[in-house]
């Protein structure tokens, strides 16, 4: 039996970001149309991830809706898992990863950033990939190595910035940003969906900010290479679902 996948997102208090989030879903299936695919949440959006897990059955693969590491990913996610569907396998999160620099490249195109003059006449956009944030300095570097990868797309210097926890934050990248020769700067959005995190982006001041990674085929992609790289690992055995789940019913 191939594994249904579970898309485990973080929740958020906004119905446009969870609107985002079953449209990624639905673009996730459409990609493996044979596949089983269901999405749920470890908190404030419904349905919860331990309900999902509770009444899915066979055996199933567990796709961290994040795009870097931290407490979310390491210490609550497998905790739901631990304590739901022990036998069910976790994947990595998302980021970073070459996918996310395309749709990131595709959606500061969109906001309006120009292309660096090769003839040098004019100075390149200044670039700052900005991101939510986290206490767990693993989960800074991820978004670093994430800006590393941006730099390298658009031939430009990117630094990566934080709307809540993490240095520098958005006002300290911006500001240092002003103090060159840049005509103007740019905010990459690295967030799944709009929401509260996007809305201090929108109000830093940059002059342009771009819109979150939202619904894409690359993503879409992204979700299904976790999927593969998760059951690829060596060792890695998917072993059938307990027999309450066989059966599709909750514990």
């Amino acid at each position: 039996m191939t594994p249904t996948l579970v898309m485990a997102a973080h929740g958020a208090r906004s119905g446009h970001w969870e609107s985002v989030m079953d449209s990624l879903a639905a673009r996730v299936r459409r990609a493996r149309p044979a596949a089983r695919v269901e999405l749920g949440f470890l908190e404030i959006s419904a349905p919860l991830l331990a309900d999902v897990l509770s009444r899915v059955p066979g055996p199933v693969v567990v796709v961290p809706m994040l795009l870097a590491g931290g407490y979310h990913a390491h210490i609550d996610l497998p905790a739901v898992v631990a304590r739901t569907r022990p036998d069910a396998v976790v994947a990595g999160q998302l980021g970073p990863h070459r996918l996310l620099t395309s749709v990131l490249a595709r959606r500061l195109a969109a906001a309006g950033l120009r292309p660096c003059d090769t003839g040098g006449l004019r100075p390149c956009d200044t670039v700052i990939l900005g991101a939510a944030g986290s206490s767990d300095p693993a989960a800074l570097d991820d978004v670093r190595a994430a800006a590393r990868l941006l730099s390298v797309r658009l031939s430009r210097p990117v630094a990566a910035a934080f709307a809540s926890a993490g240095t520098p934050t958005v006002a300290e990248a911006l500001e240092r940003a002003r103090a060159g020769l840049a005509p103007r700067v740019a905010v990459a959005s690295y967030l799944l969906a709009p929401g509260f995190f996007h809305d201090r982006l929108l109000t830093s001041g940059a002059d342009l900010v771009s819109a979150p990674l939202g619904v894409d085929d690359d993503l879409a992609a992204l979700v299904w290479t976790r999927f593969d790289e998760a059951l690829a690992r060596p060792g890695t055995a998917v072993p059938p679902a307990p027999a309450s789940h066989a059966a599709g019913t909750r514990r």
